[in-house]
């Protein structure tokens, strides 16, 4: 990962103004829009075609501010009200100007996905849910539940590619079509292994990355970049070294990536000297089916409710994960979590959306499903009296579950545990592990347009990033939809500064 000095490099073998590292969906936008100011691009990936995490991925991407999707379906929203709730949502040390500014152009950025061909369906999934069964085009993604009702008016903001369950796999489709049209080539099968920095060429004697050096078929290539290199090559959750040395909460659970999410844009920048954020913060997705935990009790390895249930799933496991790790954990498990729910609520959620999950243990009362769970004598007992009091009340006075989700539970009791995993239905095997899935929110400073800062807070000359390799919107906290939606942003922001750059 040291950097290669350019003085050292005689010849290049390939030559390009913008060279695009990593093609997701981050890498495709800065890819299009460097082609379509101008520039001569080339994207590299170490794969053998496009798409990366973003293709795996269920394709929503968060946008809000009054798009034609959700005037379509009757929510009026504001950049302002969107701004709060991100603010709010993605935690501690979120970045608020980046924030201001996505939102600010979020409307504008709807339209540029359309334009390169990307389909929203005006229509409305409003259940809770990891991904929706339809090709409906927006949904909720805790904007209406509490503390965020507090904060801000609700509009749901999860717009999602015309596509059944999973649509990240359309998305790239879209956006490396759009990239091919503009001009962009590419270089597959082909894995960067350190920048190449010129530190003599300017007159103030400021180091600029001029390349990169590669490996393509066990060889090495040199590739040169007039204006500028992006690093658009994920995170860092496939690298137990450096999850161990930054996030070591997320060691040990079932990794969120391509497979390829080494760290190795981070560490090729670090190297040069660039400045990064929040490397410990992570994205926790619990495995459990949001419908069942609305319709019940989701509780921790104490028996004891710890979040409201209707919220963001994703937040449902960033609490279980690190509440369970500060100040000691749970009942001396850190995934221990059981989703509760009677019989009414388990058939409530249609057999399709319930993704093959089946109870783990059924008993008559509390006090039996304590002992088949192993939860502590008496906790299901108090915490089941304490809900079904909140739920005859009408209003849940510890963790303010909405109204429509607060309902008396009756016997029979179902526990679910997490540990047994859900599989979406086009996926098949086992997926027993700890219950939580992860990936990584920091990467390199980067401006509002993509510049790599140094640790001065100084632009690195010819260097940009974009996408999780980036720190983007997020502090400690996350929201389906911001990584597709930070990474296609801020990289039409980079892959523009690149071609301009000279």
């Amino acid at each position: 990962m040291t950097p290669r000095p350019a003085s050292t490099v005689s010849s290049y073998d390939v030559e390009t103004d913008v060279l695009v590292v990593g093609y997701g969906a981050a890498g495709a936008a800065a890819a299009y829009e460097a082609a379509y100011a101008g520039a001569q691009v080339l994207i590299v990936d170490r794969a053998g075609g496009p798409g990366g995490a973003s293709a795996m991925s269920g394709g929503e991407i968060y946008l809000g501010g009054g798009t034609p999707v959700q005037l379509a379906c009757g929510y009026d929203d504001t950049p302002e009200a969107m701004a709060a709730f991100l603010k709010a949502a993605l935690g501690t040390g979120a970045d608020a100007a980046k924030i201001d500014e996505y939102c600010a152009g979020s409307v504008e950025h709807f339209h540029w996905l359309v334009d390169r061909g990307v389909p929203f369906k005006p229509s409305m999934w409003d259940a809770p849910t990891w991904v929706p069964p339809t090709d409906d085009g927006l949904m909720w993604l805790g904007e209406n539940s509490w503390p965020f009702t507090e904060l801000a008016h609700p509009a749901p903001r999860g717009h999602r590619p015309t596509a059944n369950d999973f649509g990240g796999k359309l998305l790239m489709e879209c956006l490396s079509g759009a990239v091919e049209s503009a001009g962009a080539t590419t270089l597959f099968d082909t894995y960067v292994t350190a920048l190449i920095v010129d530190d003599g060429g300017s007159a103030d004697g400021a180091r600029r990355v001029v390349g990169v050096v590669a490996r393509r078929y066990g060889k090495e290539l040199t590739i040169r970049a007039r204006r500028g290199v992006v690093l658009t090559t994920g995170g860092f959750v496939d690298n137990d070294a450096m999850l161990a040395d930054h996030a070591p909460e997320l060691l040990g659970h079932t990794k969120v990536s391509a497979g390829t999410d080494d760290g190795s844009g981070i560490r090729m920048a670090q190297a040069l000297g660039a400045a990064v954020r929040h490397l410990n913060a992570g994205q926790i997705g619990m495995s459990l089916i949001p419908g069942l935990a609305a319709r019940g009790m989701v509780v921790n390895g104490l028996g004891r409710r710890f979040i409201n249930e209707d919220t963001y799933p994703g937040r449902i496991g960033q609490s279980a994960l690190y509440r369970n790790n500060m100040g000691g954990s749970w009942a001396g498990d850190d995934t221990a979590v059981w989703v509760i729910v009677d019989e009414t609520g388990f058939e409530d959620v249609p057999e399709p959306q319930r993704w093959g999950v089946q109870p783990t243990h059924v008993a008559e009362t509390p006090s039996e499903l304590e002992e088949l769970t192993g939860l502590p004598a008496g906790s299901l007992v108090d915490t089941l009296r304490r809900y079904n009091e909140s739920a005859a009340a009408g209003v849940d006075l510890d963790h303010h579950k909405a109204p429509r989700w607060l309902r008396e539970l009756t016997p029979p009791f179902a526990a679910i545990d997490v540990k047994a995993g859900i599989r979406p239905p086009s996926e098949s095997g086992d997926r027993r592990g700890t219950g939580a899935s992860v990936f990584t929110l920091g990467g390199l400073h980067t401006d509002i347009d993509g510049h790599v800062l140094d640790l001065d807070g100084h632009p690195i000359r010819g260097l940009y990033a974009a996408g999780r390799s980036a720190s983007g919107l997020h502090g400690f906290g996350y929201i389906s939809g911001t990584s597709l939606g930070d990474g296609t942003f801020f990289g039409r922001r980079a892959g523009t500064a690149a071609a301009r750059n000279s």
